[in-house]
C-alpha cells in the first residue's frame, strides 16, 4: 500500500485501515548509561510484535510519552514506521499517542506525529488541572472536540483515569464525541469499565451507526478497544472492537489467538471454551504483570529478548526481589508457557 499523504480530491488525510485487533503500547528503551534511546532494541520490539499480529502503539503511557522531547517523538515515529515497512507491513498502521497539559501542544504535537509518519493520534486528557475540569463536561468536551477538528489525522480518545489524575471519561460523552466528531475513530478503556464498553459498542457497533454519522476517513471507523485483556473475551461478545494492552508486548500469540478464537466462537460456539480458557490464563497473568507496571515489563522482555533495561528517571526499576517474584508467579510461568507453544506453532 502506498505510504499515506493528503488525498488531493478532497483534502482528507489518508491512512491506512484502523481494523479490529490487538495492539501493544510499546515500550520506549533507553541505553543504560547516557539514557539514550535505544533504537536498535526499539526495531526489534515492533517488529517482533507485529510479526505476530499486533499493530504498534508508539508514545503512549507504557512508552513513556511524558519522558520524551519532541525530536525523540519523532524519531520512535520514524524508525517504527522504517521497521515494518522493511517486514513488508506496510499495511500495518500507527497509532501515536500525542496528549499535552494544553489543547495547543497537543494540536502541535499531533500534527508533527503526522508528518513523521503516524496514521492515527491517540489523545488523553491532562490530568494537571484535574481538580479544575474533571467535573465540567463542557470543557472536556470542547477539547476532545476541537483537536479532532484541527487535526490532520484521525484521534482516538484515551480514557485512563490513572494518568489523566482521576478524569474519566463516562459513556455518554464517549458517545456523543463519536457521533459529534467525525475525525475520532475511536477510545481506549484503560478505565477496565466493561459497562462502558459495552454501551459505546452498542452505539458504535450498530450497523446503522456508519451510514448516519459517517467519519471523515472512511479507513477510520470508531473503534472500542480495552486497555486491559481480562475482558477481551466479554468485549468481542459485547461488539467491541479488541485491545491495546501492555501485555501484548510480553505475549502477543497468546493475546492474538484469545481474540481469533472469541470472534470464531461467534459463528462456531464449540470454539468458545478454548477461548475461555485462554481468556482466563491471560487475564490472571495480566492482573499480576500489570501490577509491576513498565519496569515489569522491561524486565520479562529483559528475559525473555534480551532487551528491555530500566525505565527513566525518576521512574525506578524493579526491585530484584520483586523481579524474581514476578518471574516465579504461577500466572506468569502459565502465562510463558503457552506464549511459546503457539509461538512455535505460528513458526512451525
Amino acid at each position: 500500500m502506498a505510504a499515506h499523504g493528503t488525498n488531493g480530491i478532497n483534502g482528507v488525510h489518508v491512512a491506512r485501515p484502523l481494523k479490529a485487533g490487538v495492539f501493544a503500547p510499546i515500550p520506549t528503551f533507553f541505553l543504560p548509561d547516557s539514557e539514550d534511546l535505544d533504537i536498535p532494541s526499539f526495531e526489534s520490539h515492533v517488529r517482533r510484535v507485529a510479526l505476530a499480529g499486533v499493530g504498534p502503539l508508539i508514545a503512549g503511557s507504557m512508552g513513556e510519552a511524558i519522558h520524551l522531547t519532541r525530536a525523540e517523538r519523532v524519531q520512535l515515529i520514524q524508525a517504527a514506521r522504517k521497521t515494518l515497512d522493511s517486514v513488508n507491513l506496510t499495511h500495518i498502521p500507527l497509532i501515536v499517542g500525542t496528549g499535552a497539559a494544553s489543547t495547543r501542544e497537543t494540536l502541535e504535537l499531533t500534527n508533527e506525529a503526522a508528518a513523521a509518519g503516524a496514521d492515527y493520534a491517540i489523545v488523553i486528557a491532562s490530568g494537571y488541572f484535574a481538580g479544575a475540569w474533571s467535573g465540567n463536561k463542557e470543557a472536556l468536551k470542547a477539547f476532545f472536540v476541537e483537536v479532532s477538528e484541527k487535526s490532520p489525522i484521525p484521534i482516538m480518545i484515551y480514557n485512563y483515569p490513572g494518568a489523566s489524575g482521576g478524569i474519566d471519561l463516562d459513556s455518554d460523552l464517549i458517545t456523543e464525541l463519536a457521533i459529534e466528531c467525525p475525525n475520532t475513530c475511536g477510545v481506549k478503556l484503560t478505565c477496565g469499565n466493561v459497562g462502558k464498553l459495552t454501551r459505546i459498542a452498542d452505539t458504535v457497533s450498530s450497523a446503522k451507526f456508519l451510514s448516519a454519522y459517517p467519519r471523515k476517513n472512511r479507513s477510520a471507523p470508531f473503534v472500542v478497544l480495552g486497555g486491559f485483556t481480562d475482558f477481551l473475551v466479554p468485549a468481542v461478545y459485547a461488539n467491541g472492537h479488541g485491545a491495546i494492552t501492555g501485555l501484548a508486548n510480553v505475549a502477543p500469540y497468546s493475546i492474538v489467538k484469545t481474540y481469533q478464537l472469541a470472534e470464531a466462537s461467534r459463528s462456531d460456539p464449540k470454539l468458545l471454551p478454548e477461548a475461555q480458557r485462554l481468556q482466563g490464563i491471560i487475564a490472571r497473568a495480566d492482573f499480576t504483570i500489570a501490577k509491576t507496571s513498565i519496569s515489569g515489563t522491561k524486565f520479562l522482555l529483559e528475559k525473555l529478548y534480551g532487551y528491555g533495561g530500566r525505565p527513566r528517571r525518576p521512574l525506578p526499576p524493579i526491585s530484584p526481589i520483586a523481579a524474581q517474584a514476578l518471574l516465579d508467579h504461577p500466572h506468569t510461568k502459565e502465562l510463558l508457557i503457552l506464549e511459546e507453544g503457539l509461538r512455535t506453532q505460528a513458526k512451525a
